[in-house]
């Protein structure tokens, strides 16, 4: 396909509340958009880095230079007939992964259009629904997390998930189980805890819980083994997965019983599907991670949870427990049994409300082909 145009946007949107996880507080995002023009049709990625580099090497403003001076032009000079053609188009720029997602998933959503099929049907996705979790910061006190528990769980939700940190988790979790002895429990440390710690995390299996995901280091396989080994939770990895070949390893130090597959973290739909079908292929679950995204980046995450191997529920939630107005139409809402049903239009489902994406730009700038060398 010839590439027309790219333009890249930085759009401010605050959240509807705060959401604090053991890195911080967020209570604004600032997300950088990714607008393909390709023969008449319009492609869209979301770059779902965060505003510093906690949860990973990437950040809103190294994407930005990162797609503007390397990226977007690399693949700007190209003419890529499908997405999975970016790998290779980007590879001579290492790393930077989520900014490399946000161009690729803005390609597959080209190429499906173009296709006139579901952005999932063309990634392989076979479900028609999607099974949705809630994911819930830490909040000022426990009753506040309760009260809210309770509202998600009102709305259908299938599974909890509680960010822990030192300091907030065992006082928690026996207040929340004492009071919902039967729901599907699961928590989210994002590293928060170091190997020293072991005997504190060993209390969490009188909880039933569904996963630990990311109990120590946020680059590691060996530790987590160890921990595995001792723990009765399944452990989840997150940040330590990247691509296929850390799936394996994985797999095989027996460093997780579970994956948690996020778009921009390994890179895009390509390196995802790699990802998800080494899984499968070694008995693995998988789920779909969420990054604070806005509906462009929700229904790419719709699109991916559809893939046969997602059977545990997903971060994917609706667009209003985030957003006051979000900037697609129309909105991801979540069904009163706890599931998103799959578009069937072409492409990923959901218009892009043009206009507000407009308001909500703090900066712009259009992408133009470069030579690249080597």
């Amino acid at each position: 396909m010839r590439i027309d145009a790219i333009t890249l946007r930085e759009v401010h949107m605050p959240l509807v509340r705060p959401f604090e996880t053991s890195f911080g507080v967020t209570r604004n995002r600032r997300i950088l958009l990714v607008e393909i023009q390709s023969e008449g049709l319009t492609g869209w990625g979301e770059c779902t880095a965060g505003e510093r580099p906690f949860f990973s090497e990437e950040c809103t403003d190294t994407a930005w230079a990162v797609i503007t001076q390397e990226l977007g032009p690399m693949l700007a000079a190209e003419s890529p007939e499908h997405g999975g053609e970016c790998p290779r188009i980007l590879r001579a720029v290492r790393g930077n992964r989520m900014a490399k997602a946000a161009l690729e998933n803005a390609i597959w959503d080209l190429e499906a259009q173009r296709e006139g099929i579901s952005l999932s049907k063309l990634i392989g996705g076979v479900q028609e629904t999607i099974q949705c979790g809630v994911s819930l910061g830490i909040h000022e006190s426990i009753p506040e997390l309760l009260a809210t528990i309770e509202r998600e769980l009102e709305a259908g939700y299938q599974r909890v998930k509680l960010k822990v940190k030192p300091g907030w988790d065992i006082e928690v979790l026996e207040r929340v189980r004492s009071r919902w002895p039967e729901i599907v429990l699961s928590v989210d440390a994002n590293s928060a805890y170091k190997l020293r710690d072991s005997d504190h995390l060993l209390e969490f299996d009188q909880f039933d819980l569904l996963m630990i995901e990311q109990p120590l280091w946020h680059d590691d396989f060996y530790f987590h083994s160890l921990l595995q080994k001792r723990l009765n939770t399944p452990i989840c990895l997150d940040e330590s997965i990247h691509n296929r070949r850390d799936t394996l390893a994985a797999i095989e130090m027996e460093s997780c019983q579970i994956i948690n597959i996020k778009l921009g973290r390994v890179g895009g739909f390509s390196e995802a599907i790699a990802v998800h079908n080494a899984a499968q292929e070694r008995g693995v679950r998988v789920w779909c991670g969420g990054m604070l995204e806005s509906g462009i980046g929700r229904s790419h995450n719709i699109a991916l949870s559809t893939l046969e191997d997602f059977t545990l529920p997903g971060d994917v939630s609706a667009s209003a427990r985030y957003w006051a107005e979000d900037i697609i139409e129309p909105e991801v809402v979540v069904s009163k049994q706890g599931e998103i049903a799959i578009p069937d239009t072409p492409g990923r489902g959901y218009d892009v409300r043009t206009d507000l994406v407009e308001k909500l730009t703090v900066r712009k700038e259009q992408i133009r082909a470069m030579a690249v060398v080597g």
